[in-house]
């Protein structure tokens, strides 16, 4: 049997076990030895997993707490669920999302993603939005398929849910703190409970993220250059209970980080092979520019939610307003020194092109780039939901969407001094739409559910290039499109702990409008993607099992595509005629006994470009060895190439063990692997952007102290210290970047 334990119960998927939680005492962190009921809000309901007809994965408790432990942010989600990945050529200021291969590439600050993050029941549209540290949480689900029904704003691939504490009656609270390696030092909390008895609590958390810098800059021979990170992040919330049927919640958070961008590093591929040669230096850069590469971004955001019980339905409202008022970013692209004809006597003399030099760029002075924006976003939801125990329930409901994105970005080009190019955007977006899903019990075992949504989206732009700092403004544009998707999915019961589903639904992306214009001649737009997808799963649990897969395919027409790169390293957007990927994803969580429980996770995925005739720009260098046939204009045809980051395949797995001590106290053990298979990082194949199988690990294991609350340990991320390419710069010569070094150190927690 399976159990439930109560309103919004603290489960751990993938662990089986009722673990600590970021805000759990850690009296409560014992193993139980058998599965609990896990309960999602996938669909915007409370419901087990178990019912639901969707592919998703829960993660709460010590299986967040791990991967998040010793200052990770959110890219500590890739790979960490089936066909989930993320990554950024931005630093931790602008992650972007892939599930089951679709996503988007664009590096620009304006771009839309077909994977939507759903931060407490509010989509975060723009990449800068989505970076706000992940503390104090209470689930992530990660949802995979269309989600267009509910959630609308470009779901097409699926959504990572994100839902953080909130006030309880009973004061509560915790204090964390971890010191390691790279003068890390982190430390969050929250404290909360009741104001006025019966009517007013609240939730007060901080957080506070530290890395000294540690990577050299040997072309200028300073010491610990850049790699640090400074980050403050606070978040409050009032629940308000005035009545009985009426609850009012408010949450205000901001945030404050002044971080670094990735690190690119010049030459570190040789040509014809993807393994990072001898130029390749964790410790060391050679950059002549990118003034010591910063990341910033300042923000907060509001949202206040009503929920009103009626007894036959509840009606909610959700209004948020999130800001970007600080947000600025400065790197030395080309990863390398600039130096035409001769090097300077740290390099092997000779042409700067010689990829056997460790930092050489084919510029006299550096390719830098750097960029400034502003955005804010309304949003306001209003939905009826019905409260029928009986075989029919629905929810009906509205969403308005309303944003505003100013950016300035400016490039040093070759030759240069200084900033030569620039351009300023302004890109406004106003959405609305109306939805409607129910579910139909048609027998005891068969339930049908449905689902329909109509939405109408606009973008207008104001596009300024200055050119050796004289303005030309370019002619303004506007999009607009409107779209109807839906879903439909029946779900069978074999017997109780059984089931059997299938579900088709469609999706919609509005248009794009490209905001970095700089290096291009024109301004690029997409039009509006759709989405066909069909998915079949089989689900079932026991007390000590858990098994859920499902099998998936999807068409995804005028799919946007952007192409980066090529001799003038631009950003464009276009359509390919379709994109089809087709898979499977399979769960499993096993309690091998009271105090050990194995969990993993595998999906197996293939994508195809499919348009006859479709050409993009090569890599500008010359330097890489282009695998697709090139035309006469040097562009290579990408029909039937995989998506761009669109790991063939991803593995995780994690093994939680406790071991009881005499005291009634205990020590714990808790160690998760991710991996991903072959990974394509532009749209042309080529042999030196495309990735090899990669992994990392991490563990965390400790003593508890269960009467008193505390807990203390060692934590360690990436701990056998992976040197993983994660992307590359084509432009110029073999450029790339890697994953975060090996982080290790102390951890002690106390709650109350």
């Amino acid at each position: 049997m399976y159990f439930r334990s109560g309103f919004r119960p603290k489960t751990i998927i993938g662990a089986g076990l009722v673990a600590c939680s970021l805000a759990m005492p850690a009296a409560q962190a014992q193993m139980s030895g058998v599965l609990e009921e896990i309960i999602v809000t996938a669909q915007k309901r409370e419901e087990n997993i178990q019912d639901v007809p969707i592919a998703i994965t829960r993660m709460s408790g010590d299986r967040l707490n791990a991967r998040f432990t010793g200052g990770e942010d959110i890219l500590a989600l890739a790979s960490a669920a089936p066909g989930l990945y993320v990554e950024t050529s931005n630093g931790r200021i602008a992650p972007r999302f892939y599930m089951r291969g679709l996503g988007n590439a664009d590096f620009t600050q304006a771009a839309s993603q077909p994977v939507s993050i759903v931060f407490d029941d509010v989509v975060m549209e723009k990449v800068a939005l989505k970076s706000f540290p992940l503390f104090d949480m209470d689930d992530i689900e990660i949802i995979r398929g269309p989600q267009g029904t509910l959630f609308g704003r470009n779901t097409t691939a699926g959504i990572v849910k994100v839902d953080t504490r909130r006030p309880t009656a009973e004061t509560e609270g915790y204090v964390k703190a971890a010191v390691g390696n790279f003068g890390t030092f982190n430390v969050d909390g929250a404290v909360g409970g009741t104001l006025v008895e019966n009517k007013l609590m609240a939730r007060v958390s901080v957080l506070s993220q530290n890395m000294s810098d540690w990577v050299d800059n040997s072309f200028t021979g300073e010491n610990d250059f850049t790699g640090g990170q400074s980050i403050f992040a606070g978040r409050l919330q009032f629940l308000w209970t005035p009545t009985d049927t009426f609850t009012v919640w408010l949450m205000h958070q901001r945030q404050d980080q002044d971080a670094t961008s990735s690190l690119f590093r010049a030459n570190v591929f040789d040509q014809g092979s993807n393994k990072l040669n001898s130029n390749y230096d964790r410790d060391t850069v050679y950059w002549d520019g990118g003034g010591g590469n910063p990341a910033k971004i300042k923000s907060h955001g509001t949202t206040l939610k009503f929920d009103w019980d009626l007894d036959a339905f509840t009606i909610t409202s959700i209004t948020s307003y999130q800001d970007v008022y600080d947000r600025s970013a400065r790197g030395d692209i080309d990863g390398g020194a600039g130096c035409l004809f001769t090097c300077p006597d740290i390099l092997e003399p000779g042409p700067a092109s010689n990829p056997f030099n460790p930092a050489a760029s084919p510029f006299v002075v550096n390719v830098d780039t750097g960029s400034d924006i502003l955005m804010d976003q309304f949003t306001q939801e209003l939905r009826l939901a019905s409260n029928s125990e009986g075989p029919f329930n629905y929810q009906v409901g509205y969403f308005y969407f309303d944003d505003s994105f100013d950016g300035d970005a400016q490039n040093q080009s070759a030759g240069a001094t200084e900033y030569t190019t620039g351009s300023t955007s302004n890109i406004t977006n106003t959405a609305w739409s109306v939805f409607g899903q129910g579910s139909y019990d048609l027998s005891d075992q068969l339930t049908a559910t449905f689902g329909v949504r109509y939405t109408e989206d606009e973008k207008d732009a104001l596009h300024v290039r200055f050119v050796d700092g004289q303005p030309e403004p370019l002619a303004p544009i506007s999009l607009s499109d409107d779209n109807v998707s839906w879903d439909l999915a029946l779900s069978y019961e074999l017997s109780d702990n059984q089931q059997v589903y299938g579900r088709a639904a469609s999706g919609f992306r509005a248009q794009t409008i490209q905001d970095r214009l700089e290096d291009d001649p024109d301004v690029t737009t997409a039009d509006s993607e759709t989405i066909m997808s069909y998915e079949v799963g089989y689900k079932t649990v026991t007390d000590k099992f858990r098994f859920n897969a499902a099998a998936f395919y999807y068409v995804v027409d005028d799919m946007q595509l952007t192409a980066v790169g090529g001799a003038d390293n631009s950003t464009r957007l276009l359509n390919a005629e379709e994109g089809i990927g087709y898979g499977i994803e399979v769960e499993i969580d096993y309690v091998v006994s009271d105090n050990l429980v194995l969990s993993g996770g595998y999906g197996l995925n293939e994508t195809e470009i499919n348009e006859p005739g479709l050409t993009t720009a090569t890599c500008g260098s010359g330097l890489c060895t282009v695998l697709d046939p090139v035309d006469g204009f040097g562009f290579a045809n990408i029909d039937g190439n995989p998506f761009q980051h669109a790991p063939k395949w991803t593995l995780n797995f994690e093994v939680d063990y406790r071991r009881p001590l005499a005291s009634g106290n205990e020590f714990y053990f808790f160690t998760d692997w991710k991996f991903r298979g072959e990974t394509n990082d532009f749209l042309y194949e080529n042999i030196e952007f495309t990735y090899d199988t990669q992994f990392e690990g991490g563990l965390r294991f400790g003593y508890r102290n269960l009467d008193r609350n505390y807990e203390f340990g060692f934590f360690g991320r990436n701990i056998t210290d992976e040197d993983n390419p994660l992307g590359g710069i084509d432009f110029a010569n073999n450029t790339g970047y890697v994953n975060q070094p090996r982080i290790y150190g102390l951890e002690a927690s106390y709650s109350f």
